[in-house]
């Protein structure tokens, strides 16, 4: 599975979120797992969006074919736009499926590994930070995926913002040690977006 995400500082609320509806046209294209977004919860203005794709070449057919078409309807609506594409690795939590429905935030984590600690880096995601998710209240699922050049990004989907709030609050900085987080990461950026279900293909 390829997981591809997108942050761009918008212009044009009213225009982007117009825009944003039309991508429901992503319903029907070969590979399409699902798409959802909302707004930066820490930066009012700053819109994120994640879709999921079957595999990179069903994604760059659709490139190559439909893209064009759909993102036209926002041109001129935001600007800064950064994309990232993560293929995945493993699920955060068991059974992950691409779907927004039953989540009121995502916190999207995008980190740069320092080289050598790759490794070390991913163990202690699935042996100290999975656990530690899958086990709070109010987590639903999640996914682990990873671009070239050290970069990872870890995706949880949360049942309210609240559950995330708590869980961020009680035990973040304490695993954040267990795993020696400073050690493998020179940089981290991330987000809690607040999901707008109009966004969801």
């Amino acid at each position: 599975m390829l997981v591809k995400w997108i942050r761009c500082t918008v212009i044009d609320r009213r225009g982007f979120e117009r825009g944003q509806r039309k991508w429901a046209g992503l319903l029907g294209e070969p590979g399409f797992r699902g798409q959802g977004g909302g707004w930066s919860r820490e930066r009012p203005g700053v819109a994120h969006v994640v879709s999921f794709w079957e595999s990179r070449a069903f994604y760059d057919s659709f490139m190559a074919r439909s893209h064009d078409r759909l993102a036209a309807g926002q041109s001129g609506t935001y600007k800064n736009m950064q994309v990232g594409l993560f293929d995945y690795r493993f699920d955060i939590k068991t059974g992950f499926e691409p779907r927004f429905t039953d989540a009121d935030v995502v916190r999207v984590a995008h980190c740069k590994v320092r080289e050598g600690r790759v490794e070390h880096f991913s163990l202690m995601q699935e042996k100290v930070w999975n656990p530690a998710m899958a086990g709070s209240p109010g987590m639903l699922r999640g996914v682990f995926g990873e671009a070239p050049g050290n970069e990872f990004l870890v995706l949880s989907m949360w049942h309210a913002a609240a559950e995330h709030g708590k869980y961020r609050a009680e035990r973040v900085e304490r695993l954040s040690l267990r795993a020696q987080t400073d050690a493998d990461v020179a940089e981290i950026a991330g987000a809690v977006v607040q999901l707008d279900p109009l966004w969801t293909v």
